[in-house]
């Protein structure tokens, strides 16, 4: 089968041929089949989606938690692309809204809706190569990516408490796995292994070798690309399809609409795609590469070493005006002795020797990845940012370049060939829809209606819809400000902190989210509660997201502990999850290049910096963390920000506002009282 999740296998018949049931009458049919309430929210939202992808309007939407947003774009999309013959594409944020949508949502609606459609509709499931087993990989195609002493050195993939398993085991079990496996995606292992285990049998994008792979016929990431070229709907992720938008890879099928979930997140993702970085070692390791194809590279790597030195003369953050001299000459060095590798590397290698071909590959790849971000940090764009990082963790330095919006490009490269609808639970805050449309490129004056249909020729048109929420929130639930707490410092969760956490997962009993602003944080807090209690707790990085997310679904008193990726997107329903802890609120580093520089930029148009980018930025994610915890309305259950500034800053009321309604409180024996009730309720 293939790797990716179909409803048939066989080619539809793109003609539209044959009746199709109103919008309406398929609305009530998806929600009967589902088990569902009709919902007013929902209908309203599904008619104007409707009407955006027939009129050829953009249009965004607010759709609170438990309106059923999913399926009211589920829906008209399904009509959309089998009556009009052209398939639609699905964005989302996040791995486990993609795997939702694909093996729970979709499935239900495509059988409830095929009598009521001309044909039975399709879908499939798009991701990236990296997600995929490469068996030219396992075939020994490509260089090993670790040191071989490096496979006997312990690597944590088990989350239970102490358990540890050698990163060698952990790449035996994947070739055994790649054996069997249907799909080759990580998703559909029934075992974890660590991040580092599965880079040794997987590739990126850059370093795969394409169609002159000798096991392109049985590629995985290739058969799945395949078939999503053959369907109706495709699921794929906002950062491909802003890559393969800007860069014409033609991974993603022709289509005239597409529908961004999470689309709070969107600008981020696109942003984070075409952000680029330059290292030390990145350089090193090409030149090691280089010498195992027989290239001597010496001369890179003098240029290499001139980059690092160059870099430690810069402090961190961002660099403000022209590249400093030394800095400069070291990247146009870097550039010149970076071309000739790539030219020395064409035909290097003996290619009688299996994996060569995958080698260069990489090698070329690299070096053309280095070439590149050497001519924009050397001509950057009027609206790039250029930044230094230094870690003092590891003792290593990067330079890097992002721009400071991405409102022209998504509007050249997505908007003006394409129908788009971005909704989310929390797209504009305070009812404002203006702030999120101009951060994709659609102007304050386009806006319309969200019933009217402008000129087919007005790709620039868009309405801002909010359809609200059904939850009773102040019922269902309480947000907790832990206020006697200190205030988090940088460096790390507090004693205090953690403490206190610990005391409210055991008044839980279990059933926790945790959520962090940084991945050392939580891994501190999941070892610190480890030792503690006796509790199943999973850490983001010990295993995929989709599979840490099943079993917090499965065992009602297991926890979840992790960064941004769970803070949107994780859709635990019941009492699962009855409590959801956030550690700090989540504002970007005070020094955060772009954050900074969007700052500086409002401020000098008479704006205030702060709340515009910083305290929105926070805003968008406490409303995204809190939004986990009430999923349906017999939900019940705790937020517990763990942060004092909630309660006692003066942008603290904004910042309550963009969250859920629910009944506040800062004593922590009322909070405490109150899971131990629910604990016992069972």
């Amino acid at each position: 089968m293939p790797s990716a999740d179909v409803s048939s296998p066989s080619r539809p018949d793109r003609s539209g041929a044959g009746s199709s049931a109103s919008l309406a009458t398929l609305l009530d049919t998806a929600i009967s089949a589902i088990g569902g309430t009709p919902r007013e929210g929902q209908r309203v939202m599904a008619e104007a989606v409707g009407t955006a992808m027939e009129g050829g309007r953009h249009l965004l939407v607010q759709a609170g938690t438990g309106t059923g947003k999913s399926l009211a774009y589920l829906v008209p999309a399904l009509h959309h692309a089998v009556t009009s013959g052209r398939p639609v594409v699905i964005s989302t944020a996040t791995i486990a809204l993609q795997n939702q949508i694909v093996a729970k949502d979709l499935p239900r609606l495509v059988e409830a809706l095929a009598p009521h459609l001309p044909r039975t509709p399709t879908f499939a499931l798009l991701k990236g190569r990296s997600n995929y087993v490469c068996r030219h990989k396992l075939d020994g195609g490509y260089p090993v990516d670790i040191d071989p002493g490096a496979l006997f050195a312990q690597a944590s993939a088990d989350p239970s408490p102490g358990a540890s398993e050698r990163l060698g085991e952990q790449v035996r079990r994947l070739r055994e796995w790649a054996e069997e496996t249907t799909t080759g995606d990580r998703d559909s292992l029934d075992s974890p292994v660590s991040d580092r285990a599965w880079r040794q049998v997987s590739v990126s994008g850059s370093h795969c070798l394409g169609g002159s792979c000798p096991m392109v016929d049985s590629c995985f990431a290739e058969r799945s690309r395949e078939l999503a070229r053959e369907v109706d709907l495709v699921v794929t992720n906002h950062a491909l399809l802003a890559i393969d938008a800007f860069d014409g890879h033609g991974i993603i099928p022709e289509h005239d609409v597409v529908v961004f979930d999470e689309a709070h997140s969107l600008t981020g993702s696109v942003t984070a795609a075409v952000t680029e970085m330059l290292t030390p070692a990145l350089v090193r390791g090409t030149v090691r590469d280089l010498r195992g194809l027989g290239v001597a590279g010496t001369a890179l790597d003098d240029a290499g070493e001139e980059l690092r030195e160059a870099l430690a003369l810069v402090p961190d953050g961002r660099v403000m005006g022209d590249l400093p001299e030394q800095l400069a000459d070291a990247l146009e060095h870097l550039r010149t002795e970076s071309r000739q590798a790539h030219s020395d590397a064409k035909d290097a290698g003996d290619a009688t020797v299996s994996g060569t071909a995958g080698s260069r590959k990489a090698v070329r790849s690299n070096l053309q990845q280095i070439i590149d971000v050497c001519e924009r940090l050397l001509d950057p764009g009027q609206d790039d940012v250029v930044s230094v990082s230094h870690s003092e963790a590891t003792g290593r330095s990067s330079i890097q370049v992002a721009p400071l919006s991405v409102a022209g490009a998504m509007r050249g490269a997505v908007l003006e060939s394409r129908t788009a609808i971005l909704t989310s639970a929390t797209l504009a805050l305070g009812g404002r829809f203006e702030p999120p449309a101009g951060e994709v490129g659609l102007a304050r004056a386009a806006r319309m209606d969200p019933d009217e249909v402008p000129p087919l020729e007005d790709r620039g048109a868009w309405a801002g819809l909010d359809v609200g929420s059904p939850f009773d929130y102040r019922r269902q639930g309480i947000l907790y400000t832990a206020r006697h707490l200190p205030p988090p410092g940088r460096e790390g969760p507090s004693r205090e902190m953690l403490d206190h956490l610990t005391d409210l997962v055991e008044a839980s009993q279990g059933g926790a989210l945790c959520l962090f602003s940084s991945r050392r944080g939580a891994e501190l807090a999941a070892e610190h509660v480890r030792a503690r209690l006796d509790l199943t707790i999973g850490v983001q990085g010990e295993d995929s997201i989709s599979n840490l997310v099943r079993i917090f679904r499965e065992e009602e008193d297991s926890c979840l502990f992790g960064t941004i990726t769970l803070w949107q997107g994780v859709d635990v329903v019941g009492r699962a999850c009855r409590l959801v802890t956030i550690d700090r609120i989540p504002f970007p580093r005070p020094d955060e290049p772009l954050a900074s520089a969007r700052q500086e930029r409002i401020a000098s148009r008479g704006g205030n910096g702060f709340m515009s980018v910083s305290a929105q930025h926070a805003a968008l994610l406490l409303a995204q963390g809190a939004g986990r915890l009430i999923r349906s309305v017999d939900d019940r259950g705790m937020v517990a920000v763990l942060d004092a500034r909630l309660a006692t800053a003066r942008y603290g009321g904004f910042l309550r506002e963009a969250m859920p309604p629910l009944w506040p409180t800062s004593d922590p024996e009322v909070a405490l009282g109150a899971l131990r009730r629910l604990a016992a309720d069972r």
